[in-house]
């Protein structure tokens, strides 16, 4: 919050966060939901599609590539997701949360479509990039809208389910490449082109749905613009009128006296997080990278430890992967509500202790040989229902406890930190554990440090952790542009 020590500093009153608070379940939320959760399905479909096409891309009747290529794909899109989140975080504190969500899909959708047409790897290579900064630029966006635009009761389980599509989109993906890598189906050098055609379709049906969604009531609020902020409103309690909701009437001491705020760098975003909020920068920190460390270190090497060590065939991954990616999307759907019930600390420390604890028990069942492939994906199904709705709480804590101005930005930064920090190292260190699966005991001590980083990142949301549930965001983090008045002391 600013003290406001000049009479001349224009200021209003509004009761828009209030009154979007006070709101039931409508209609309006659902198309909210359907247009921007859009954004975790592409997502996975896409690393699926590349994950799967590897092999396919090496073929000489294909772009004829090596493996460290078909890495540098990987790669490339990573580092695409970490420039989109911090170039367009910067641009969605700024322009808008909406103008964002359109220019972000879009950008993805032209990238994705052309990569489909790729004539050689640095075609491909620039394409990827290209289509990493749209769904970077997505998580900042999106992640902001939802949870300035969803009621503060159901805040957490809408962000936490949406979050957790991510493996819809993986299972789309892996179930399209049976059929788009089959060469008694299509032509070799055609199907893995199709794969990169997906998204955009799926995606032209979400322009739609976004087109009509409005700007973020709580970002006009705080941008001087609160006359179209309260029509937003008066528009969307009119819908939930026609529905046959009820709404009570918002008392006028719910009411934020706001002033405009000039837009802030990641510069002085980084020194408000720190200096105003050490605690939570610490836990967002520390939920966004254990969780990025545990899932890039097993979903990237998976495959391997099934091949390498069950000895099940290349084209029969396929089938384990489904029932982990369900185990990984049920989690969210199922305990998601949880999160604003029974609350926010709880249940983080709940999720990532037990996964932790979890991976470690399957880590000495897997050194003693006990496990088939089969009871092995059992064991990775348990540990990520509960892992799944752990790191889709990661993204919900980052994008509602810090004000409302650098929203997009502190998601931004988080997200780039967890993915350079946690992501980036660890299907490296996995895969040289794995080595030629001659030796168990490398990767098992890989298995207890996964398990030793999530369960430190659950007691540290239990120490640092904030009970948000069911609160306003305003008052969870106030926003800087609200007006405190300095006290006069009696003459």
């Amino acid at each position: 919050m600013i003290p406001v020590t000049e009479p001349t500093v224009p200021t209003f009153k509004t009761l828009v966060p209030a009154r979007l608070d006070r709101l039931p379940w409508t209609r309006f939320h659902w198309r909210v939901i359907l247009g921007l959760g859009a954004a975790w399905i592409l997502d996975g479909l896409e690393i699926q599609i590349v994950a799967t096409v590897g092999t396919v891309l090496q073929d000489n009747r294909t772009l004829h590539l090596t493996a460290a290529d078909v890495g540098l794909l990987g790669s490339v899109y990573l580092l695409g997701e970490v420039v989109g989140a911090l170039f367009f975080g910067w641009l969605t504190d700024r322009l808008g949360r909406r103008r964002l969500f359109l220019v972000t899909l879009i950008t993805y959708l032209l990238a994705s479509g052309i990569a489909g047409f790729s004539p050689n790897l640095w075609f491909l290579v620039i394409f990827r990039f290209i289509a990493g900064t749209g769904i970077g630029g997505e998580y900042t966006a999106i992640n902001s809208a939802i949870d300035e635009l969803i009621p503060a009761r159901y805040r957490g389980r809408t962000d936490i389910a949406v979050n957790g599509t991510y493996w819809a989109g993986a299972m789309i993906g892996a179930a399209a490449s049976i059929f788009l890598l089959n060469p008694n189906l299509l032509p070799i050098n055609i199907g893995w082109r199709i794969g990169f055609f997906i998204g955009p379709v799926l995606g032209l049906i979400a322009i739609y749905l976004r087109y009509v969604l409005p700007e973020s009531p709580r970002w006009l609020m705080t941008h001087g613009r609160n006359d179209e902020a309260e029509k937003i409103v008066d528009e969307i309690e009119a819908h939930a009128t026609e529905q046959g909701a009820r709404l009570e009437a918002v008392p006028q001491d719910q009411a934020l006296e706001v002033t405009r705020r000039k837009p802030m760098s990641y510069l002085d975003t980084a020194r408000v997080i720190l200096r105003q909020y050490p605690g939570r920068a610490f836990l967002g920190f520390s939920m966004m990278v254990t969780q990025a460390f545990l899932y890039n270190a097993i979903f990237f090497s998976n495959g391997s430890v099934l091949h390498n060590f069950y000895g099940v065939k290349p084209d029969n991954l396929g089938y384990y992967f489904f029932p982990f990616a369900i185990g990984n999307l049920l989690g969210p759907l199922t305990i998601g509500h949880l999160f604003d019930t029974i609350g926010r600390r709880k249940m983080i420390m709940a999720t990532y202790c037990l996964s932790g604890v979890l991976l470690a028990i399957s880590a000495l069942f897997f050194q003693a040989g006990l496990l088939t492939a089969v009871t092995q994906t059992l064991f990775w199904c348990v540990i990520f229902f509960l892992a799944s709705a752990g790191a889709s709480s990661a993204y919900l804590t980052v994008s509602e406890i810090f004000p409302l101005e650098l929203r997009g930005q502190a998601i931004a930064l988080f997200f780039a930190v967890s993915q350079l920090a946690g992501g980036v190292a660890a299907p490296y260190l996995f895969g040289a554990l794995i080595g030629n699966g001659s030796v168990r005991g490398p990767l098992t001590i890989g298995y207890m440090i996964g398990a030793a980083v999530m369960f430190a990142g659950g007691v540290i949301a239990w120490f640092f952790g904030v009970n948000a549930e069911r609160q306003s965001l305003e008052n969870i983090a106030a926003p800087m542009s609200v007006v405190v008045r300095p006290q006069v002391s009696p003459a």
